[in-house]
């Protein structure tokens, strides 16, 4: 028997991998993050699984669920938002399963931030504006930030910044980022990206607060603020250019 914590992808039920589609189709057991999940996913189950909505559960709850069906000898897929790289509360649960001695595989998913940016249509690395994608969040009830992990520490890098799990933080953002990219800086927040009522601003650090106000998020936003988001006149990568030697590229120099 084997938990199969799965990266179900942003939303779209065919965002997820194939291996993930897979395991969910194998396991007699599937616990899902219903409010974050689409349910669309719970097609791959096979006839008969038992399905659980782990939402309005406890650790604890989900815990005993997961070694009812070690006692059972029965596979599990769980399922999880995005990837299980950042913010999926996995590691606890993998630290209690190891306490059992119940074994685990963890197959990753499309992250929130790479649906998001193909929503926008863009590229986050742009050559000489923006080398680096800083993902973080502000603190909130459920975890606290290190006091290193600041809006201000990373902002004074100049990275684009993709900032999750955070829309109820707004005015913070817009206070502590604007000193150090300016009020004109471009800023794109996209709602449920991948769902289908996925919606999108585009605004900057000085006009976004009103756009907002104008059209209330409660919840599954993400917020992205950088230049990137409106680099145009920009150098070309020289990976593809014509006097690029590479390895692969077969031309003599």
């Amino acid at each position: 028997m084997t938990v199969h914590f799965i990266g179900a992808g942003p939303g779209a039920a065919d965002l997820i991998t194939v291996r993930g589609r897979d395991l969910i189709g194998r396991c007699p057991v599937c616990l899902y993050a219903g409010s974050i999940v689409s349910r669309e996913l719970l097609q791959y189950c096979p006839e008969g699984a038992r399905v659980v909505d782990t939402a309005p559960m406890s650790l604890d709850e989900i815990e005993l669920e997961l070694v009812a069906a070690h006692r059972e000898g029965k596979d599990v897929a769980r399922l999880h938002s995005g990837d299980l790289s950042v913010w999926s509360a996995v590691a606890e649960q993998i630290r209690r399963l190891e306490r059992q001695n119940i074994p685990y595989t963890l197959t990753p998913g499309v992250p929130s931030f790479a649906a998001a940016a193909s929503a926008l249509g863009r590229e986050l690395t742009i050559p000489a504006v923006a080398q680096s994608l800083v993902l973080t969040r502000v603190s909130g009830r459920a975890s606290e930030m290190p006091s290193a992990e600041t809006l201000g520490a990373f902002g004074r890098t100049g990275a684009t910044l993709a900032i999750h799990l955070a829309i109820h933080a707004l005015p913070q953002i817009v206070a502590e980022l604007t000193p150090l990219y300016g009020e004109d800086c471009p800023v794109a927040i996209v709602v449920k990206a991948s769902w289908p009522d996925e919606r999108i601003l585009r605004g900057t650090l000085a006009t976004i607060e009103a756009q907002v106000a104008a059209e209330p998020i409660e919840r599954t936003a993400l917020i992205f603020v950088g230049w990137s988001l409106q680099a145009e006149d920009f150098r070309e990568s020289a990976l593809y250019d014509s006097a690029y030697q590479r390895r692969f590229r077969g031309r003599q120099g």
